[in-house]
């Protein structure tokens, strides 16, 4: 009988035991997993779970409450092991998640390793560990939880994080000559964040080098527009060199010269 656990937070909370979805209770009870979970391996204290979780209850009764949720809990994640997942250690309690079961775990840890790839010189393998990283979502972070106070710090540094890799990715992409299969993709994040400097300036050099110039300068004028009426700031330098480079039609636009291990740029 398999009894892996695997712990899914990169979207709706999610836990499975050997395949098959376990259920570990109520929203009450959920939200202390999930606390657990963004807080792996790590003590979380009694005082801040019942400040995050029980906090509208009277003191006593909230002290009883978190022991009968941390012994459901206990009960629910029991996989056959010799020793509990959920171990009480001063000033709290721990959430034991071995290596491989907690996707936020794969997903830093595929960053990391992408990031190193770009570092060495190598986008095309960028590319492949960036895309396994970004495929590990399979929505918002805790998408049924984001609303509890203690998940909103957590949802903005993954969310952070989350963009950072996908600007890693399309950088790497673009390296590879892709620029013109990423037009659609980048016209759509920028709408998203539309202040986003580093993901503007991607999109001006995929319709340059997609040979759409006008439309690269268009896209520098409605960006510039938005930081001066949003913020009153004016673009950065580098995206004001980028400006003057597809004006010019630089030579630093070109694509750069491919390493041996990347293989031809596609047509």
């Amino acid at each position: 009988m398999d009894t892996h656990l695997e712990f899914g937070i990169l979207g709706p909370l999610e836990v499975r035991l050997g395949g098959t979805p376990v259920r570990v209770g109520g929203p009450r009870q959920r939200a202390l997993l999930a606390l657990l979970l963004c807080n792996a391996n790590r003590v979380v204290s009694r005082d801040q779970l019942i400040d995050e979780l029980l906090r509208d209850q009277p003191a006593g009764s909230a002290d009883r409450m978190l022991r009968v949720q941390i012994s459901r809990l206990r009960k629910a994640l029991a996989d056959g092991g010799t020793e509990p997942r959920l171990l009480a250690r001063p000033p709290g309690y721990l959430l034991r998640v071995a290596d491989g079961e907690l996707d936020l775990h794969a997903f830093e840890r595929g960053v990391a390793d992408g990031r190193h790839a770009l570092e060495q010189g190598d986008p095309r393998q960028a590319v492949v560990l960036l895309r396994k990283a970004e495929s590990l979502w399979r929505g918002r972070l805790l998408a049924d939880l984001e609303f509890e106070r203690f998940a909103r710090s957590e949802v903005q540094r993954l969310e952070v994080l989350r963009l950072g890799a996908v600007e890693e990715r399309i950088g790497a992409e673009l390296a590879l000559g892709r620029h013109t299969a990423l037009c659609a993709e980048l016209e759509q994040l920028a709408g998203e964040h539309p202040l986003n400097e580093r993901l503007r300036g991607q999109l001006m050099l995929a319709l340059y080098r997609s040979g759409r110039q006008a439309d690269a300068l268009e896209t520098y004028r409605a960006g510039r527009s938005l930081l001066v009426e949003e913020l009153g700031i004016e673009p950065g330098p580098q995206l004001k060199r980028l400006q003057l480079a597809i004006l010019e039609h630089g030579a630093a636009l070109e694509l750069p010269q491919l390493t041996s291990h990347d293989g031809p740029a596609p047509a």
